[in-house]
């Protein structure tokens, strides 16, 4: 079985991610597509396992197998977890409906080290941006604003909401370089600081529930097999 027909054939989950979900779309945005597959247990028992992850079929597709994204949301991976929660849903089988039940399990306080960490990283590239050219990659820097946000309101709800909406003309405006550098950069720093005060008091638990995750992979992969 090759890794295109896993796809085609054992999706349990899908959906549209990144503009599209977050509500920021243009005209000229991509169409980015994220998806789940539940690779037939007897793959397992060959020398040659299935994939952790296949690209494609269609273009901006990319989909994971169903424990290695259970590994990165358990990890609170932003994009996986993002993709969890998209309202754009393409397919849902009911091993998929399981699985999007369970995704406020997956959240837990990991994700204010995740999250920043991955802003850290992005923050760096904007900057070394600014000092090579004078001014950042607009678009990116729109992302990263957006990822604090999601970030933030996570901390002070506990819900992983990825609607943009209400953000939606100040973060265009960033995206078209409307906004100077020291105002986009003053914004993250003040959103990087609400999140730490944010997770003083958040509800999220220490660490994902990882029992109720490992039944459901368990019960899968065994009905799977039979």
């Amino acid at each position: 079985m090759d890794d295109l027909t896993l796809v085609r054939d054992h999706t349990i989950y899908s959906c549209v991610t990144g503009s599209r979900a977050f509500g920021l779309a243009t005209e000229a945005s991509d169409t980015d597509r994220r998806g789940v597959f539940l690779a037939p247990t007897p793959l397992f028992w060959r020398f040659e396992k299935p994939p952790t992850h296949v690209e494609g079929p269609r273009e901006e597709e990319f989909s994971w197998e169903l424990e290695r994204f259970c590994e990165l949301a358990l990890r609170a991976n932003p994009n996986v977890l993002e993709c969890l929660h998209s309202p754009l849903v393409d397919r849902l089988t009911p091993v998929g409906e399981e699985l999007v039940s369970l995704r406020d399990a997956f959240l837990s306080r990991r994700a204010h080290t995740t999250f920043s960490r991955y802003a850290v990283s992005q923050h760096r590239k904007l900057l070394a941006d600014v000092r090579l050219h004078g001014a950042p990659r607009w678009k990116h820097a729109m992302h990263l604003l957006r990822l604090l946000l999601s970030c933030r309101d996570l901390l002070r709800t506990g819900r992983l909401d990825i609607d943009a909406t209400p953000y939606r003309d100040r973060l265009l405006a960033v995206k078209r370089g409307e906004l100077s550098w020291e105002e986009v950069d003053a914004w993250m720093t003040r959103l990087t600081e609400e999140s730490e005060s944010a997770l003083t008091s958040t509800t999220l638990p220490a660490g994902p529930d990882l029992p109720r995750i490992t039944d459901f992979l368990h019960r899968t992969r065994r009905a799977s097999a039979l």
